[in-house]
């Protein structure tokens, strides 16, 4: 199995495997301008090498500096961003692009390493991979975050509705926000949280199903991000509305969107 990773260069690569996993994904060819802020030059090299043929424009940064800088000046589908850089370390790096856009980011963490990836969550980072990683795994991590951001585009969301729980207003076409009349900056994935919880409100939702909806992926028996993700939208529309708590855990289950729509919303 191919794997990409800090210690790739120890890992004899098949060419032919790489041509299979190619051949199989050109019918999902994209043009999608992807940026890779890692300093591992040969790692970089070797991801373009496997993306490119799919279709995707890659350009490479070596600097967490320079990394901010060409992902604020837009233009990106998605940034694919190491925690460890030299110049700004990644967390840093995102910080940045998120005071700037909201280009969808997939962090790069060390395996088994919880602080890293609840970092880069807790900031705005839309998913993480551990390294080393199989390349068929990158493109389908990619592949998800593509869908859920193309929903931003005109034409992609048919009837699109308002929807009003509580003092929370859903705009599922222009995909803003607000709580009790003010705008609310979220992420495209916390977007697409929101408004799966709004439109089961007083309905239980597994973890699984929200990670299946979601991410696009069955979570892993250690995978928090959907937790994560949940905490992001607690702390920007606030715990509680009045004497409810807004967003339920079930414990061992799932969450519950806890409040009852109001009159008109849906």
């Amino acid at each position: 199995m191919v794997r990409f990773g800090r210690t790739f260069q120890s890992v004899i690569l098949s060419r032919q495997s790489l041509r299979k996993d190619r051949q199989e994904c050109l019918s999902y060819t994209t043009m999608d301008r992807i940026l890779i802020i890692d300093d591992d030059v040969a790692l970089c090299e070797l991801v373009t090498e496997y993306l490119g043929p799919l279709g995707f424009e890659i350009e490479s940064v070596h600097r967490g500096d320079a990394g901010a800088e060409r992902a604020i000046a837009g233009g990106y589908s998605l940034v694919v961003l190491d925690v460890m850089l030299p110049g700004l370390n990644g967390f840093e790096v995102l910080r940045r692009i998120r005071g700037e856009s909201k280009v969808p980011v997939l962090m790069l963490t060390a395996r088994g390493d919880d602080v890293d990836r609840i970092v880069g969550l807790e900031i705005g980072a839309d998913d993480y991979l551990p390294k080393p990683f199989n390349p068929r795994e990158l493109t389908a991590r990619i592949r998800a975050i593509l869908r859920r951001t193309r929903s931003d585009e005109p034409g992609e969301r048919v009837a699109a509705k308002k929807l009003i729980v509580g003092d929370v207003e859903l705009d599922s076409g222009t995909r803003a926000v607000y709580r009790a009349g003010q705008n609310v900056e979220l992420t495209a994935v916390e977007f697409d949280l929101l408004e799966r919880l709004l439109r089961a409100a007083g309905q239980i939702i597994t973890r699984e199903a929200l990670s299946k909806e979601v991410l696009g992926r069955k979570p892993s028996p250690f995978d928090r991000s959907i937790d994560m993700h949940i905490s992001n939208l607690r702390k920007k529309l606030g715990h509680h509305f009045g004497a409810t708590e807004r967003i339920k855990t079930v414990r061992g289950v799932g969450y519950i969107y806890a409040q009852a729509s109001l009159p008109g919303g849906k």
